[in-house]
């Protein structure tokens, strides 16, 4: 009977944002392999827990290492992350394995300002305006385009922002990814799309992948049926970028892999100061089927000027 199958184990941060990725998985199975039951495992992880600077606890990784080891300790069958909070400079525990990406969400990131504000756009706001971020990627950016500008940190989920900035008036804005916006029902909140070219994506931004134990053959095989090919694509590029990078968690590091009209796969690579000062850049094109190779010479293209200094001028 089907009520004697354990159900499939999904676990995810707590957050309301990955709770919903979570759902998203819990009906994709469910429209492949609907005989499956499943159910949600939240995890409070210590960075969800920790309002302090993520550097103190090691990273982003402090989002990833109680799902991981309940994953390796069998309390949960799959794992879901936000691709851009898995770091680059850490393998995968043994025995673990991406085996779906879901497909790639808007990446770009948007203005959100204090109700009430008499701004809507970056532009508009005069010198000194304060402007909060959880993202040395994107302090680095927004200094680099306005140095005039004053940057602060503001953690939380995507709610929790927005309350505080509403609340508090401390910031004028805010800066947070579309994508997550909309996921909260909250995307009416942003007032002005940032560009592309002003704001490069963190590395692996907009894709959830989904983890599970490489022993775990049928499970494996389950999720590899919703796997999004071109996102796959893009995320081998961008992540094999940061891998030669070797950058860690403090590395204001951007990238972001696409495919053009034509045919081609197009990386972007870039390495900030904290401030955005200084920069290096990198943008190289190759065939869809050299995502490592195109990752690879685009890690080799930044060092060669200047991002190894950079990233080891930073502190840990």
């Amino acid at each position: 009977m089907l009520s004697d199958r354990p159900p499939l184990r999904i676990g995810s941060r707590t957050s309301p944002m990955a709770m919903a990725q979570a759902r998203l998985v819990q009906d994709l199975i469910a429209k492949v392999a609907g005989d499956i039951p499943t159910e949600i495992v939240g995890i409070e992880t210590s960075g969800d827990q920790w309002m302090g600077d993520l550097a103190e606890l090691g990273g982003k990784g402090a989002f990833l290492k109680e799902i991981d080891r309940h994953l390796m300790m069998g309390g949960i069958d799959v794992a879901m992350h936000a691709m851009k909070d898995v770091p680059g400079d850490v393998p995968l525990p043994e025995g673990t394995m991406f085996a779906a990406y879901l497909p790639r969400e808007d990446v770009r990131d948007v203005l959100v300002v204090r109700e009430g504000s008499p701004y809507t756009r970056l532009e508009e706001m005069p010198p000194g305006t304060r402007i909060g971020t959880s993202a040395v990627r994107r302090k680095a950016q927004l200094l680099k385009h306005r140095p005039d500008l004053h940057v602060d940190r503001i953690r939380g989920n995507v709610n929790t922002r927005i309350a505080r900035l509403d609340a508090e008036k401390r910031f004028e804005a805010i800066i947070l990814n579309l994508s997550g916006l909309h996921r909260v029902h909250m995307e009416h909140r942003a007032s002005e799309v940032i560009a592309p070219d002003v704001m490069c994506p963190a590395v692996g931004s907009g894709v959830i992948g989904v983890q599970c134990r490489t022993a775990d053959t049928g499970i494996a095989e389950l999720l590899r049926l919703f796997d999004d090919a071109e996102t796959r694509t893009h995320i081998t590029a961008e992540r094999t970028m940061l891998h030669g990078l070797r950058g860690h968690c403090n590395s204001p590091i951007a990238g972001h892999c696409h495919t053009t009209p034509d045919g081609q796969l197009s990386l972007i690579g870039m390495v900030f100061t904290r401030e955005g000062g200084k920069f290096a850049y990198s943008h190289e094109w190759d065939s869809p089927e050299r995502p490592a190779e195109l990752g690879a010479y685009v890690a080799a293209d930044l060092l060669r000027k200047g991002a190894r200094g950079i990233i080891d001028g930073i502190p840990h």
